[in-house]
Formats: structure tokens, C-alpha cells, sequence
């Protein structure tokens, strides 16, 4: 049986911290995981238009064996810029980043980005993005234990098709003792609910009324099936990290990450679309063993599913209004006053 783990985030998995900084009046904002040695890595990227910085290290065959961060962020290729920030923030913490030759020291971090440029905020940065500085932030901000969730980090102008979206987290302990945790940022082209109600498309995986509990809807209703997309062909996407205390191989945490998309498909209708950059970092820790059997490998990859599901609703249940014009409104405000149990909808 799978159980709970310490706070439910992805900062339960032993030598990371996250930190996030937002900028309200832009409506945008950054995350950064970092990690307190260099984790094994890798990725999966599904969606048709990625906002990706390092992705191609982290092919297995690939010579970079671990990275010290990842980033995500708001701003589409402008917020590619936070990496700079991040690796500034390491490189000066240089004790802490060994190189053979003890002279030069290359910080490894790699990065995705969302389309949140047309949100209702103030984009008119000038000549440069905020993002630099933003990645700094984060990093100096970095801490272990407790995160705020919703509207904050690289979730602040994150929106789907007729909610706010938001950075979301779950954790899980499998049945062989390995912790498996997600953290997601939702800006989804599709829905985390299904239709016009309430309910979460993540429902069946939820955990002690993480997300509202209002399960699932008795049935689903034709127009519950209806695609549901952001007008105009606007851009958006889902990314984010799965993580695991469990040593992998860098072979190991791609199909970790493989398995994580799989929780994207379960937590959002439709994913992986043309105008989607649905990302996911695999990440190992290696403060466990290494999984022992093919079946608790599987474990760890079955729980990887579940937790990036659970990671995107609570996202989107999360969110809270920005100042200014609503845009959209968040899931408290909408549905807030739902009882719990399961309740039909149109």
C-alpha cells in the first residue's frame, strides 16, 4: 500500500530545495529546485513547443552524469534568461561545486518555460527580462521543508482554458520505503477539470481531500468530452519534476519522466498538443538504494504517475486572485462553495 510522506511535496524527497519568487504586477515568476549534491537527470518532452535550456544533456548518453538545478519559469524564451540568475547564485557559492581542477567551476542547470506573455500583466520589462535576476532570487531563496502553492514562483501568471492554473505538489512513500515526490506547474492549453464543473480529472489518484475531494462525477456527459482549449491558439503548457530518493541511472530517470507524462495525460484534457511544451525532469537524489527487483521499480514509476496528477490539481486548486484584472478566476472562487461527495454537473 502506498502511504503518505512528511508535507505532501516534492522537498519530502531528501536533498532538495525549492524556492520561488513571482512578480505580481508582471504576473509572472520563477522556481528553482536545487539540489544538495549533483542528481542524476534526465527528461521527457511531449508537447509540440518546448521552452527548454540544457534538455539535450540529459540524454543517457550524454557525458553530464548530474545537475546542481532546474528551473522553471514564466516568459516563454524570455524566461530562459532565469538559468543565468540560478547558476550566478551557485557559481558564487563556489565551495560548495568541486571540479577536478579545482578551478573552474560550471554550475549544471537546465530549464523549461511557460507562455504566460498574455495574462493581463505588465510586460514591459524594457530592454531586458527580468528573468536573470528573478533565477537569482529563487536560488538565494532556496530552502528545505515547507513551500508555498497556487499563485506563487513560476505559478503566478499560469493559467488553463477557464481557470488559473498554479504551481502545484505531491509526494508519496511506495510500499518498498522509496519516497516519490512531483512538483508541477499547470499553464495548460487544456482543462484540469472536467468540463464546466468542479471535479479534478486528477480525482481517482487523490489523497486526504488534497484537492477539495469531491471525487469524481458519477457520470460524464458528452459536453464533459468536448475539447476545451485557450482561444486564439494560444500558447501554453504543463512542467515540471518527478523525483525520487531511489538511485537511478540516467536511462532509469528518463523513463521516470516518461512515466510522469503519463500523470500530465491524467491530470489534463487534452495534453501534449501542438501548442503544449509539456515537460518533465526526471530527478534522482540517490539517498535510498537503488530498487532491488523489477517490481519495485515498477512501484516508483506506478507512483510517479500518480503524484504528478495529484501535483497538477493541486495547482490549480491552489491559485489565488492577482491584483488588477481577474482574467480568470481561480477554482476557490468559482467552485469554493461545492460540498464535498459528488456532485453532477453540466
Amino acid at each position: 500500500m502506498i502511504s503518505q510522506s512528511l508535507n505532501n511535496l516534492v522537498t519530502d524527497v531528501p536533498g532538495i530545495r525549492v524556492g520561488n519568487v513571482q512578480n505580481l504586477d508582471q504576473r509572472t515568476g520563477v522556481t528553482a529546485l536545487l539540489f544538495d549534491r549533483p542528481a542524476i537527470a534526465s527528461g521527457s518532452f511531449l508537447g509540440g513547443a518546448p521552452a527548454l535550456r540544457e534538455n539535450a544533456l540529459l540524454e543517457p548518453e550524454m557525458l553530464v552524469g548530474g545537475i546542481d538545478a532546474i528551473v522553471l519559469s514564466g516568459g516563454s524564451t524570455y524566461g530562459l534568461d532565469a538559468t543565468a540568475g540560478v547558476q550566478a547564485w551557485l557559481r558564487e557559492q563556489a565551495a560548495d561545486l568541486p571540479t577536478p581542477d579545482n578551478q573552474v567551476r560550471v554550475p549544471i542547470v537546465v530549464q523549461a518555460s511557460l507562455f504566460d506573455l498574455v495574462n493581463g500583466g505588465n510586460k514591459d520589462w524594457g530592454r531586458y527580462s527580468p528573468y536573470a535576476e528573478l533565477g537569482y532570487q529563487a536560488a538565494q531563496g532556496a530552502r528545505k521543508g515547507q513551500f508555498a502553492l497556487g499563485t506563487t514562483g513560476a505559478g503566478t501568471g499560469a493559467t488553463t482554458t477557464l481557470l488559473r492554473g498554479g504551481l502545484g505538489s505531491a509526494s508519496t512513500i511506495t510500499p518498498s520505503g522509496h519516497t516519490v515526490a512531483a512538483l508541477m506547474v499547470v499553464n495548460a492549453v487544456g482543462t484540469a477539470t472536467v468540463g464546466n464543473g468542479p471535479h479534478f480529472w486528477s480525482a481517482p489518484f487523490e489523497r486526504d481531500n488534497e484537492f477539495g475531494g469531491l471525487g469524481f462525477p458519477s457520470r460524464l456527459a458528452e459536453n464533459d468530452l468536448a475539447l476545451r482549449m485557450k482561444p486564439n491558439y494560444v500558447a501554453g503548457t504543463t512542467i515540471g519534476v518527478i523525483a525520487t530518493d531511489a538511485i537511478l541511472t540516467k536511462a532509469e530517470a528518463k523513463r521516470f519522466a516518461i512515466l510522469a507524462q503519463d500523470g500530465i495525460a491524467r491530470g489534463v484534457f487534452p495534453a501534449h498538443l501542438p501548442q503544449d511544451g509539456d515537460a518533465v525532469f526526471g530527478i534522482s537524489t540517490g539517498h535510498a538504494p537503488a530498487p532491488a527487483s523489477v517490481e519495485i521499480w515498477t512501484e516508483i514509476l506506478h507512483a510517479a504517475t500518480q503524484v504528478t496528477a495529484r501535483a497538477i490539481a493541486r495547482g490549480v486548486y491552489e491559485a489565488s486572485p492577482l491584483p488588477g484584472e481577474p482574467f480568470l478566476p481561480t477554482w476557490k472562487e468559482r467552485f469554493g462553495d461545492v460540498k464535498q461527495g459528488n456532485v453532477d454537473h453540466d
